[in-house]
């Protein structure tokens, strides 16, 4: 597994440039969100889409998968939804929210054939600047863990994944606490996990 020690969450334009290049090249990485660790890879790769779901354990045709988006304007091209959710986006974003939506016939090959798209938008200048470097968006779920310290600490995020990814980028510690979701997809938003962060 490869290391990268990124400093108070911002990364060197040559550190971009090499994660970028291991997103594309299909690797998988862990990286720190504004919430929990993430286990992260390049959204327009169907490879490294199913590796992660394999090693999650995720069905991906019955579990809603997420991106993480740089911005608003990233998110429209992905995901269909109103003005009202929109500005709940505005309002909200971006936070510790994953919005799930009716996706746009625009979503990448892996996700082809799916009705609903988490999208987040995280308040960590990490994952701004790398998908804003790779000019798409991320799929990211969140790390496991048994104890609070797996979650809290690289070190020890990297011990229990040596051998499952490929890349972890190691900032600041972690959280314990997943983001809330907010299902945006019927005639009005639902909480159907409250997580880290307020509506």
């Amino acid at each position: 597994m490869k290391i990268i020690k990124i400093w108070n969450d911002q990364a060197s334009d040559r550190q971009l440039d090499e994660i970028c290049n291991d997103l594309e090249s299909g690797k998988t990485m862990i990286l720190p969100t504004d919430t929990l660790y993430a286990i992260a890879c390049d959204a327009l790769n169907p490879k490294a889409i199913e590796h992660i779901c394999r090693l999650k354990g995720i069905n991906p045709e019955k579990t809603n998968l997420s991106i993480i988006c740089s911005d608003i304007s990233m998110a429209s091209e992905y995901a269909r939804y109103d003005n009202y959710a929109f500005r709940l986006l505005k309002d909200n974003t971006p936070g510790p929210f994953t919005f799930l939506f009716k996706s746009a016939s625009t979503l990448p090959k892996a996700f082809k054939g799916r009705k609903v798209v988490g999208v987040r938008i995280p308040d960590n200048r990490l994952c701004h600047d790398i998908v804003k470097r790779l000019g798409h968006p991320i799929l990211s779920t969140s790390i496991e863990f048994e104890d609070d310290d797996y979650a809290r600490d690289p070190g020890l995020i990297a011990e229990a994944y040596e051998g499952k990814v490929d890349v972890i980028l190691e900032g600041n510690d972690g959280d314990t606490e997943p983001s809330t979701i907010i299902d945006c997809t019927g005639s009005s938003p639902e909480i159907i996990r409250q997580g880290k962060g307020v509506i």
